[in-house]
């Protein structure tokens, strides 16, 4: 079955008892979202809701809750895709299976959008306010649009208006930039607010636009299949349209409504918002609870001017909910790793795997596995091409924006897979030295929502390559010969290898000041051959307690370059590195986004829908 609606694709999931319609009224303030979370953290069914306080629409959530649920959702062109990835990273797979390459013509002619003069999604038009006003976290700044497929066009010059020729489809930029529907100074039913990042496709037309002095047209999207969605996300090269991927993935082609004054408008859409941005209007968006599970504080952003909004006959808002990972999107994160994996070594040579720690919120970690290639009569123990391999991947769209890459030689025998994180980090750990294998980037971009670096959209990096052969072995338990400085307490092992203890609250200078000191303090010999890697925080229990909690604590918390600390410093040449342990201070510092968290009163009101019984008290 091809979904071409969220209508199709809920009454798909509802005929194979993979969803859960829920008919009583759900106020979309804070209590649609919270029953959302507590169902996907028991890996429940997706969510039909039927009567939203305040919209006539019904609102679907958790459609992707579950990595079996999404390969149901593409059970028919899954397949299919990955083939043409394979025959795409390497084309003699497809001489191994000749049989297979009769799907070749199919998925060709699906990956082509076609030109549409009939759209489903115009039969009715509705105001921004018509629309489902979910609020997922108690501070967030208004309600948003969670899963928005926002297409674009640059802009054109007088001379291409006048020759009257629509711009190739294939130059749509199709993304998932957050959209926050009300709230702040936006004109009610007039203006929504359109935040998208760094390296994000929609900049170029952005920029075309401020160069003409001219508004672009851009459209936001809600439904249709659910291949658009995924689409959205999907990290493609630049000048590759995302609509190729999604049609493949839908196994139709995408139609598409367009014309010269308006940006290309899905037709198969559940809703519409058509608008234009004016290329030096912006206005302040958010705060919103976003995906490394801070709040993303108020910037300006982008203003979207809505012209008109349309939707379905049988419209239903599909959504999402973002935090903390793991939450829905972390399943959008592992079907593009099935996708995309067979790719890595085609597009960055001697790279055999690439893992965004999804644990860590994507960006703040990165873990890879290469290979050293090019020398081996040298018998080199100092990484080499690792190093060229990492400054590759570095340079690779989106993985430009991690934050730490970790990268080991995968051509020996006894390598951790880069998605098993805790193995990952013993391999590395055992073999590390400290002295020669930390690699700073410094004054840099790292990700718009990670806000531990120096400013806004600015951090730094740490590149850590280490060669194959092992220098110690780790401690997994703390002896009674560890001694702890004097501002250190609380200690427990996170992983072997790895201590994380407690310390005072971040203030500014004088912390760093102490911890300095307190590395100072210590031997160095007698740590790092035990604990290689330590890391200061503000709840040293709750860091160890699970391997999410310590990459999460740890790597979302610190800046490279102004956080990371060693027992036994040295600079030589102008490369720092440490005879000691390496030292992290994770401690929330006084810059950093506020973390989220959960409003009582709602808390209460989701307990006591348990207490009824049915279907839903099985999954809150």
């Amino acid at each position: 079955m091809s979904h071409r609606s969220t209508r199709q694709l809920v009454d798909d999931l509802r005929l194979h008892q993979r969803l859960l319609v829920i008919d009583d009224p759900v106020d979309p303030l804070l209590e649609l979202a919270e029953i959302h979370r507590r169902v996907y953290r028991n890996q429940g069914p997706a969510l039909l809701f039927t009567n939203v306080i305040g919209t006539h629409f019904p609102v679907a959530s958790n459609l992707f809750g579950t990595l079996e649920r999404a390969r149901f959702i593409f059970r028919h062109t899954f397949d299919s895709v990955q083939l043409a990835v394979r025959w795409k990273a390497d084309p003699t797979t497809a001489l191994q299976r000749p049989w297979q390459l009769c799907r070749a013509p199919a998925i060709a002619w699906h990956m082509r959008a076609r030109r549409t003069r009939r759209a489903a999604v115009m039969h009715n038009t509705c105001k921004l306010s018509d629309l489902p006003s979910v609020v997922c976290w108690p501070d967030d700044g208004g309600p948003f649009v969670t899963l928005p497929q926002v297409l674009s066009q640059a802009p054109r010059d007088a001379a291409e208006i006048a020759r009257g020729k629509l711009p190739p489809l294939a130059t749509i930029n199709l993304g998932m930039y957050r959209v926050q529907l009300a709230g702040n100074q936006y004109v009610a039913d007039q203006e929504c607010g359109l935040h998208y990042q760094i390296h994000r496709g929609i900049g170029v037309h952005h920029a075309r636009a401020i160069e003409l002095g001219r508004a672009f047209p851009v459209n936001v999207s809600v439904g249709g299949t659910p291949a658009m969605t995924v689409g959205a996300v999907m990290p493609l090269p630049e000048g590759m349209s995302e609509l190729m991927f999604a049609g493949a993935l839908a196994g139709h082609r995408i139609p598409v409504l367009s014309g010269p004054n308006h940006a290309p408008i899905y037709a198969d859409a559940d809703f519409c918002i058509v608008g234009e941005v004016l290329p030096d209007k912006l206005k302040p968006e958010g705060p919103f609870g976003d995906h490394l599970g801070y709040y993303a504080r108020v910037h300006d952003f982008p203003v979207l001017r809505v012209k008109q909004v349309y939707h379905r006959t049988d419209a239903i808002w599909p959504m999402t909910v973002v935090g903390r990972p793991p939450q829905e999107d972390t399943t959008f994160g592992q079907l593009i790793h099935e996708l995309t994996e067979p790719m890595i070594p085609a597009v960055l040579p001697g790279v055999r795997k690439v893992h965004a720690v999804d644990a860590a919120g994507v960006h703040p970690l990165l873990l890879a596995v290469g290979s050293e290639r090019y020398t081996p009569y040298a018998k080199s123990n100092r990484p080499q091409e690792l190093l060229t391999q990492a400054h590759a991947i570095l340079g690779q769209g989106q993985l430009s924006l991690a934050k730490y890459l970790w990268i080991i030689d995968g051509g020996d025998t006894a390598s951790a897979r880069g998605d098993d994180v805790a193995a990952f980090f013993q391999y590395l750990l055992a073999r590390v030295d400290w002295r020669r294998d930390l690699h700073f980037i410094t004054h840099t971009t790292i990700d718009t929502l990670d806000y531990s670096g120096s400013g806004w959209n600015q951090g730094s990096k740490l590149i850590v390559a280490v060669s194959p052969r092992p220098l110690r072995q780790l401690a997994h338990e703390i002896d009674s010969s560890l001694k702890l400085p004097e501002h250190w307490s609380s200690p427990h092992v996170a992983l072997p290898g790895v201590l994380v203890v407690r310390a005072a609250a971040h203030t500014g200078s004088t912390s760093r000041l102490q911890l300095e000191q307190s590395c100072d303090q210590l031997p160095t010999s007698a740590w790092i051959e035990k604990f290689p890697l330590v890391v200061v925080c503000d709840d040293s229990e709750f860091a160890s307690r699970t391997i999410d909690n310590f990459v999460w604590t740890t790597f979302t918390r610190s800046n490279p370059a102004i956080d990371v600390y060693g027992i036994g410093a040295t600079h030589r040449d102008k490369h720092f590195g440490c005879t000691g342990s390496l030292v992290v201070d994770a401690r929330t510092k006084p810059h950093h986004a506020p973390g989220l968290h959960e409003d009582d009163k709602t808390l209460k009101k989701v307990d006591a829908r348990a207490t009824r019984g049915g279907e839903l008290a099985k999954y809150l």
